[in-house]
């Protein structure tokens, strides 16, 4: 879903923000009630579980398994169709099947498939960005464009709301502007989700951090990307290197006690070691993950002050990739993640 960064590169940028920049555990006291209890905060939350499962279905052929809507399991409560186009309008997006590169799946299809799968209780959302992705929302005229667009498309196709994938750059204002203006044009049941890099959460002053602040009330679920990223700084101050329990402990951490609430903080990750060039991890460590943040249980090196029942979930990258190692992720982490407490 992004382009690789560099251990080093990572590592010096993430110290560049400074620790003051980071929210660290003996802040965890300043987390309000919410935060504490795990209550949903954004109004799009209504209609996902309280514990879900995120995946991102591809509209294209990279040697995954190809898939139709229909074939995603049933584990995933929260499908991300990636992605959509930018168009010649700046901030404007839309869709476009790869009917050709899918086997011949038509649009009708697909729109019978979304509907199905929203009668199973499932929400289907349309992904924004992604590696190549670029699309700009900088400015008042970029920002009405970006929203009645994907208000258009929401329309169309009947999808439950849109997941913000950008990963060449975002200005918070311009973006919480199109994002609550989409929200007063569809209304509450809006599912917002977003998927930042994990560079673009080690501070709250973070471009990507501040509109999750800013969007709170209306936003459903972060899944930061805890893959193809160099060394980060956790909440601890100290760094941890992706692939552990605690590189997904220490800086889901960092977004827990920055101001989001528990029910807005998901755990993305590979569905398998061919879903991205570095940041794998099996299912277990996921699920030890889940365990640590949400009961205090089979962590790492790296221990919340505090637990957080109410964290949303996991999410992974991809549908197909998952299907391409016979759903195991899904399979797994999946059901622990319907488990939680």
């Amino acid at each position: 879903m992004r382009p690789l960064v560099g251990g080093v590169v990572a590592a010096v940028a993430a110290g560049a923000l400074g620790v003051t920049g980071l929210v660290t555990t003996a802040q965890a006291g300043d987390t309000d009630t919410a935060a504490k209890t795990g209550e949903a905060a954004g109004a799009g939350a209504a209609s996902v579980p309280a514990h879900a499962v995120t995946g991102y279905w591809q509209n294209f052929d990279n040697g995954a398994t190809v898939q139709k809507l229909s074939d995603v399991p049933e584990n995933y409560d929260i499908i991300a169709v990636s992605f959509a186009d930018a168009t010649d309008t700046p901030g404007g997006v839309t869709f476009n099947l790869d009917s050709a590169g899918l086997g011949g799946y038509t649009v009708d299809q697909f729109k019978d498939d979304i509907k199905a799968k929203q009668a199973d209780g499932k929400n289907v959302i349309i992904s924004v960005g992604g590696e190549k992705g670029a699309v700009a929302v900088n400015s008042d005229a970029s920002a009405a464009a970006f929203a009645d667009s994907l208000s258009g498309l929401i329309q169309e196709y009947g999808f439950n709301g849109v997941d913000i994938d950008l990963e060449n750059g975002l200005d918070s204002t311009y973006m919480t502007k199109a994002l609550r203006s989409l929200s007063s044009e569809v209304g509450s049941d809006l599912v917002i989700t977003m998927a930042p890099q994990t560079i673009d959460m080690q501070s709250t002053s973070t471009e990507y951090f501040k509109t999750a602040l800013d969007i709170k009330d209306i936003l459903t679920v972060v899944n930061m990307q805890y893959y193809n990223s160099g060394s980060m700084l956790g909440c601890d101050g100290n760094v941890y290197s992706q692939g552990s329990v605690d590189f997904l402990t220490a800086l889901a951490c960092i977004q827990l006690e920055g101001g989001l609430d528990p029910s807005q903080v998901g755990l993305g990750v590979p569905a398998s070691a061919s879903g991205a060039g570095s940041g794998y991890v099996e299912p277990a460590i996921v699920n030890a993950a889940l365990d640590c943040l949400t009961e205090g249980t089979n962590c790492g090196s790296f221990k919340p002050d505090t637990t957080y029942p109410g964290l949303r979930g996991a999410m992974a990258w991809s549908t197909n990739w998952d299907a391409a190692a016979g759903n195991a992720w899904s399979d797994s982490v999946g059901a622990h993640v319907h488990g939680l407490p």
